[in-house]
This record gives C-alpha cells, sequence and structure tokens, in this order.
C-alpha cells in the first residue's frame, strides 16, 4: 500500500541569508533555459518561492542582475521575478532543500544520434542530495518512455536513501514550451503529469494545478513520457511528407503551396502542414530519435522516425541544389555569385538558432564558393562555416544586389514588399512571396 510521509516543514531555506533571508522555498528549478526561466516566471506569478539553478555563471549572473537570455522572457519580466523572491544560482552551497524540484535540463543527442542523458543524470544526482522525506521531484525534459522509473529513479534513491512512492514523490510531465507563441503560453497550455505511483501523481497535480489552468493525468510517467514524443514525432513524420513532395511537385510544375491550402479548406480529415528548409529548434529534430532508441532496443526498426528524419536532413541541401539552379537559369554559377540569406533562426520573431538549417545551408553555400552574406534582426554574428559570416548592414540594398537572395526565415520586421520588388531572384523557402522573381521552395 503507497503511504508517503507527511510533507517537509516549511523550513526549505536558500542558505545564504544575504539572498532571501532564510525564506522558505516552495520551487526549485535545475536548469533555466528555454523551459526552466518560463517554469520559474510562472510560479513566482502564482506567489510561490523559488530559486533556480543552472552551471552557466554567465547566465546566472545575467538573470540576477534582471537580464533574460529567453526570447518570450523580458528584462522586465526578469525584474518582477526578482521582486518577487526569485533568485538564480551556480553554486550548490547556497542551496538547501524545496518542497518541490523540477529538472529542466537539455537532453541533446549523442554522435550515433541516441540520447545523452548526461545532464538528467547529474541534475538528479543535485536533486538527491537535497532530498528530503515529503518532496516532490518532476522530471520535465524530454526523454523516452521509461527514463523516470529506469534512470531517474535509482539515482534519487540511491544518493538520498529514500523510497520513491513512499518517501518522496516522482513524477514525469512533459514540457510544452513553444518559443514565440504569443498565444499559448505555460498558464493556458494544458499541463500532461504521469506518476511513479497514483499518490505521486496526485502530489505533482496538485502542484501544477497551481500554475496551470488545466492538468491533464496520465497513467503513469511512461505514458506521460510518450505522449511528448508522440506529439513531436506525429508533426516529423507529417513535415518530411510535405517536404519529399517538394521535389516531385517542382519538376511537375505544381504550386505545392497552393494545393496544401486548398487541401486545408477540408473542415474535417485533415491538417495542414508546409514545407521549408529543413527542421530546427529542441524538439523535433531530437524527440522522434529518443523514441526510435527505445523501439530500437526491442529489436524493432522504427522505420516513420528513420525515414522522415533522412528526407527532413537532407533539405538543405535541396535548397542549394534549387539555388544553383536559379542561378543557372540566369547564366551564373553558384561560385563566386551574390547570394544572401535571410532570416537564419529556426523558426520566426525568435533569437534560437538551435538545430537551424540556416547553419548547414550556409556552409553548404560556402563550400561552393558563394559570396555569403545574412541578415538577421535577432543575430548579430553567424558562423556557420569556420569564421563569422558577413552579415548585410542594409538587407534591402543587399538583395537588390544579390544574385540571388533565399529567403529562410520570414520575420515581421522584414518589408517582404519591398525585398520581392527589388531584389532579382529570390528562393522562397516559407511560401509567403509572389512575382517574376520568385520561386517557391
Amino acid at each position: 500500500m503507497e503511504c508517503l510521509r507527511s510533507p517537509s516543514p516549511r523550513h526549505s531555506l536558500i542558505r545564504n541569508p544575504e539572498w532571501w533571508n532564510w525564506v522558505p522555498i516552495d520551487l526549485f528549478v535545475i536548469g533555466l533555459g528555454y523551459v526552466g526561466l518560463p517554469l520559474a516566471r510562472e510560479a513566482t506569478l502564482a506567489g510561490l518561492s523559488v530559486a533556480g539553478f543552472d552551471l552557466n555563471q554567465v547566465l546566472v549572473d545575467g538573470l540576477n542582475s534582471g537580464h533574460s537570455h529567453v526570447d518570450d522572457i523580458t528584462d522586465a519580466d526578469i525584474s518582477g521575478m526578482l521582486a518577487g523572491g526569485f533568485r538564480a544560482t551556480a553554486r550548490e552551497a547556497d542551496l538547501g532543500a524545496a518542497d518541490t524540484v523540477i529538472v529542466c535540463v537539455p537532453t541533446p543527442l549523442t554522435a550515433d544520434n541516441g540520447p545523452d542523458l548526461t545532464a538528467v543524470r547529474a541534475a538528479m544526482q543535485l536533486a538527491g542530495r537535497l532530498l528530503r522525506p515529503g518532496m516532490l521531484v518532476v522530471l520535465e525534459s524530454t526523454s523516452y518512455p521509461g527514463t523516470t522509473d529506469e534512470v531517474v529513479r535509482p539515482i534519487l534513491e540511491e544518493v538520498s536513501g529514500l523510497s520513491a512512492g513512499h518517501d518522496f514523490s516522482l513524477a514525469f510531465s512533459p514540457e510544452r514550451i513553444d518559443p514565440g507563441n504569443q498565444h499559448y503560453r505555460l498558464r493556458n497550455t494544458p499541463k500532461v503529469v504521469g506518476g511513479h505511483t497514483a499518490s505521486c501523481a496526485d502530489a505533482a497535480v496538485g502542484f501544477y494545478g497551481k500554475l496551470c489552468d488545466e492538468v491533464v493525468r496520465a497513467r503513469s510517467a511512461r505514458e506521460a513520457e510518450m505522449a511528448k514524443l508522440l506529439e513531436n514525432t506525429y508533426r516529423h513524420v507529417n513535415i518530411a511528407l510535405v517536404n519529399e513532395m517538394t521535389a516531385f511537385c517542382h519538376e511537375l510544375g505544381i504550386d505545392l503551396w497552393d494545393a496544401i491550402n486548398c487541401a486545408a479548406t477540408k473542415p474535417f480529415g485533415f491538417q495542414a502542414f508546409y514545407p521549408g528548409p529543413g527542421v530546427g529548434g529542441h524538439c523535433i529534430p531530437i524527440d522522434p530519435n529518443y523514441l526510435g532508441y527505445k523501439v530500437r532496443t526491442l529489436g524493432y526498426p522504427f522505420r516513420f522516425v528513420e525515414l522522415a528524419q533522412e528526407i527532413n536532413a537532407r533539405m538543405p541541401g535541396q535548397v542549394v541544389d534549387r539555388a544553383a539552379e536559379m542561378l543557372n537559369r540566369d547564366a551564373k554559377a553558384l561560385r563566386g555569385a551574390r547570394v544572401l540569406l535571410l532570416g537564419v533562426t529556426y523558426k520566426k520573431d525568435i533569437a534560437d538558432q538551435r538545430e537551424s538549417p540556416a547553419t548547414v545551408i550556409g556552409r553548404k553555400l560556402s563550400d561552393c564558393g558563394a559570396d555569403l552574406a545574412y541578415h538577421d534582426p535577432y543575430v548579430t554574428t553567424w558562423s556557420p562555416s569556420g569564421g563569422p559570416a558577413r552579415r548585410a548592414a542594409d538587407p534591402y540594398a543587399e538583395a537588390a544586389a544579390a544574385d540571388l537572395v533565399i529567403l529562410l526565415q520570414n520575420h515581421s520586421d522584414y518589408n517582404l514588399d519591398l525585398i520581392s520588388r527589388d531584389a532579382r531572384q529570390i528562393l522562397d523557402t516559407r511560401g509567403c512571396l509572389a512575382g517574376p522573381n520568385v520561386e517557391r521552395l
């Protein structure tokens, strides 16, 4: 029978009295990146006392000085968090226990596209050293089904000497942060939680109910882990479908963008996905590989994921091939041609460059001898091929002088009408331009 000990008394303190004057801590967030910082902010807004830990001392110093490094969090937001008692640290010695510990650290891929749980293991070692009876520990970092029970739980129990589901609560709750999304934020996005035991789930549901308008209870931690991978694998596979269609639609003289828009008028049975220069960000290029890894441990290939990965990974090369084809028709070689890339982040209207296909495209163009320049209102320095690329001071003048403009990201700051009016040739990878000098991917 499950039996959790009584919650720890509210004496969980930050040990440095200069910071919080010995105020009890409700939440300790490990990892203050694109997931952890919005979580810390929402908890602070909910009136909880929050501390954050990150190994990056520069990042920590910036936060404690009121500066944000995350697109959706402003400096004013950080100032509000600090006024609400939030503090960040890179020193374990500064921290005591908290009622709840949530881990939001990166889960990248290894060189052979396997799961790299190095940061998760280290974070759970830290959490284990802070663990006290009655606490709740939650993993939000994306991983394969079974990670919470098979990797996280043994570390916590070994380090602390406590038992999950009896002495402390353990759960998984997949992050659903969508950088740049101004409508759906942490508060109004349904929060999935899955517990190691039923009582663990109760504790997690109770905590997230303070931060989120709706909490969805999964059957267990494994179902919650699977839900995250299902969400992103679904997108990964469907994006690959339309990306593969771009090649033969181009050969057939079909405007795929128009076909998609026509199909999207059907009020049932269809969801629109659009092609692009490749897949970037912290989820879609990474997460399906975690599911593929788990499937392979069972002795099965996961052919949908493997094929989608292959198709999406070859899109940067397809962009370069189309660029060469367009220049060729204008009696120009790619070598020596002036090529301008507009937008090098992975997503519109944010500064995040993680896994951006622009990096591969820029490197391939440079390797082919193109005279490469770029512009992005959110990126002042960009190095796709060893050294920094030349940044156009005036994107409109550069577009007019270039042999070819490649629109990789249609940031709202751009006057696309002006660019399409003056540019000689444009390869539009986002399907938002039209004109005799424009070709869509």
